[in-house]
């Protein structure tokens, strides 16, 4: 018989020599790489440059020639042109990627990996675009032991991808009146499952915290949630999230937009991503006064929230269709119409958490974290 081998993963296609009865005998080995997905934010979605059609999400492939970890540590930083992203001028458009999160690319299969990466400007700074290095700073000892933890339901419209209407919709004119089509099933209510809950297998087999999927209350409109996960996990979560969706979505061809306000005229919803936030002390016995106290300190940073709460906000914010007016802040108990809700279980309990319902679809997930953090436990 002959001679067992172990080769070690990095000869790929190397020839391996084993000896037998006294023979030398020859082996091709094929031995696996990793293919890793390096993954970034370009940071203009849903600016004039690129439109509410065209997603963020930036990405490319690295080839190892061995199996790799999911420690971030051991990937080494990679580089882009900026110049054709908007991130960089022609004569210097060099920025760095620096991986920060890697989790197993669903898509392709282990061993192959999805790297999410924070942008570096040549001089080494984070880039104007890494939202990610802001909410890094303001993390200190006091946030740690507050063990922020976030909810987002990130709701998201599908798109024909030929003519840019809403996925299910019959030409040229609208569906029913909204009513039938939240949480709804069947082929008369329900437009465009196959990709959420392929979607939702891939988030789960990438090992991210997605917790639900639903249709939303406009037909062609989905929801999903991430969490609860911490303050840098959440933005992690969130944009690769994001980015199999818009990848999920060219197999089925379908474009996936983050439009605040996809449909303006007639009554339709819009697209929010209402954050769910919570503090070790909002969860504890007695914690509701925390919650109030948090409330009635976002009450007087509204304008700054709402200024980085996502383009195109103003057209979503209506007081209507279960939203607050942009320029009016209020709070209530089980009130979809208010800025800040307060679940009724959690008054009944008198401690839990609090919904942010004032963030677009668009919005970005670090900046949330970033301003929740800095409005309630800094300011």
């Amino acid at each position: 018989m002959a001679a067992m081998m172990r080769l070690s993963t990095k000869a790929q296609g190397r020839v391996g020599i084993a000896r037998s009865c006294g023979r030398v005998l020859t082996v091709r080995v094929q031995a696996y790489g990793t293919k890793a997905e390096y993954i970034w934010a370009d940071g203009n979605e849903g600016r004039p440059e690129k439109g509410m059609i065209f997603n963020e999400m930036r990405s490319k492939t690295k080839v190892f020639d061995e199996v790799m970890s999911l420690d971030a540590s051991e990937y080494p930083d990679w580089s882009f042109d900026g110049s054709s992203t908007g991130q960089a001028a022609g004569n210097n458009s060099d920025c760095i990627l620096r991986p920060v999160r890697v989790v197993t690319d669903p898509i392709r299969g282990a061993p192959h990996v999805l790297v999410m990466c924070e942008v570096f400007a040549p001089d080494g700074t984070p880039h104007p675009t890494n939202t990610r290095a802001k909410l890094r700073e303001i993390i200190d000892d006091k946030v740690v032991a507050e063990d922020c933890w976030y909810g987002l339901e990130q709701e998201y419209t599908m798109l024909q991808k030929t003519t840019g209407h809403i996925y299910g919709w019959p030409a040229g004119g609208f569906p029913a009146p909204q009513g039938p089509f939240y949480c709804g099933v069947g082929a008369e209510s329900a437009f465009g499952r196959p990709l959420a809950e392929a979607h939702m297998e891939a988030c789960m087999k990438a090992g991210l915290k997605i917790s639900g999927i639903n249709a939303e209350v406009m037909p062609g409109q989905w929801e999903y949630q991430i969490g609860p996960v911490g303050s840098l996990e959440l933005g992690d979560e969130v944009m690769l999230s994001r980015w199999l969706l818009h990848r999920l979505g060219e197999d089925f061809g379908i474009v996936c937009t983050f439009n605040p306000k996809p449909v303006r005229t007639g009554d339709w919803n819009g697209t929010g991503a209402h954050t769910n936030f919570s503090t070790k002390s909002m969860r504890q016995p007695g914690g509701m006064q925390t919650i109030l106290d948090a409330v009635d300190k976002l009450s007087k940073t509204h304008i700054e929230h709402i200024t980085q709460y996502g383009l195109g906000n103003e057209a979503r914010l209506t007081g209507k269709h279960e939203t607050c007016d942009i320029n009016t802040f209020k709070h209530g108990v089980a009130d979809r119409g208010s800025s800040i809700r307060i679940p009724l279980p959690v008054m009944l309990k008198g401690y839990g958490y609090l919904e942010d319902r004032r963030p677009a679809a668009n919005v970005d997930p670090y900046t949330v974290a970033r301003l929740l953090i800095k409005t309630i436990l800094k300011g």
